[in-house]
């Protein structure tokens, strides 16, 4: 069975998209996300996307790392989609339904509610998200919000300086974060602009994460430091981040169709 996909990006985060809105595929499990998301012997990208028909949104987005876990949110692919779709669209996730609207060469994405409880996040047991009072090495005193995913936001004075490829892991798997966590590195530049980098839990370190640079943004705001827009400035490029007076998150940033193909299923299944 031959089977269609489109290769698209968010500021060099990149996706493997497949369309089941219209056409029936084999089940999607982790060994096939896997060898899919495989740089050497596969298609290769950051996630998996899988768009399939929803019955309480215009269709529904499942997204799948590259360790072939599967997540309730990415930010970058949700704007991706909505440049595919085409269209204004609400899309059901496994961490709710969001709102998508493309616009020129990006999209805008409702990214819903943030959650602070520390059994939203969730942690292991119970504390302050906005201080918490626990550290690795250099690293403490983070922040946790749960955008759809799991984040927690340590605020440095250079992000260029935390060796992320290494303490990013150990935080990522430690036994504080059950569902594990995506880690974020930020620098505040100034009230309204923001420097990021992430590690992402099952992915590693991207070039951009939309959920990511939701999460730092609202906490940053949280903790007064900053306005109620402001720019993220990722290694891949900015996203503009506004939490408005409905306690919603909206997304803004640029998305691109990188090329289409096609691969035979019973290779990667």
């Amino acid at each position: 069975m031959r089977v269609d996909f489109i290769k698209m990006h968010g500021l060099g985060n990149d996706f493997v998209v497949l369309d089941a809105r219209t056409r029936t595929l084999p089940a999607i499990d982790a060994p096939v996300a896997r060898a899919l998301a495989d740089r050497r012997t596969g298609i290769g990208c950051d996630q998996l996307i899988l768009l399939e028909p929803s019955k309480c949104a215009d269709f529904r987005m499942r997204i799948f790392n590259q360790d072939g876990t599967e997540v309730g949110a990415c930010g970058n692919a949700s704007r991706a989609v909505a440049l595919l779709h085409g269209a204004a669209a609400r899309v059901e996730t496994a961490g709710g339904v969001i709102a998508v609207e493309p616009s020129g060469t990006g999209a805008s994405v409702d990214m819903g509610e943030p959650r602070f409880d520390w059994e939203a996040i969730p942690l292991a047991y119970g504390m302050d998200t906005a201080v918490m009072p626990v550290g690795w090495e250099t690293l403490d005193q983070p922040g946790a919000v749960n955008v759809g995913n799991p984040h927690v936001i340590f605020f440095v004075e250079d992000t260029n300086a935390v060796p992320l490829e290494t303490i990013g892991p150990q935080i990522e798997t430690d036994p504080l974060f059950p569902e594990r966590v995506n880690v974020n590195v930020a620098t505040i530049l100034d009230r309204r602009h923001i420097r990021l980098r992430v590690w992402e839990r099952g992915a590693g370190i991207t070039r951009a994460c939309g959920t990511g640079a939701c999460a730092t943004a609202v906490h940053a705001m949280r903790r007064g430091l900053a306005e109620r827009e402001v720019t993220v400035t990722l290694p891949g490029g900015d996203l503009v981040i506004a939490w408005g007076d409905d306690n919603r998150i909206r997304m803004t940033g640029p998305a691109a169709e990188a090329y289409r193909g096609n691969f035979e299923w019973d290779d990667f299944a």
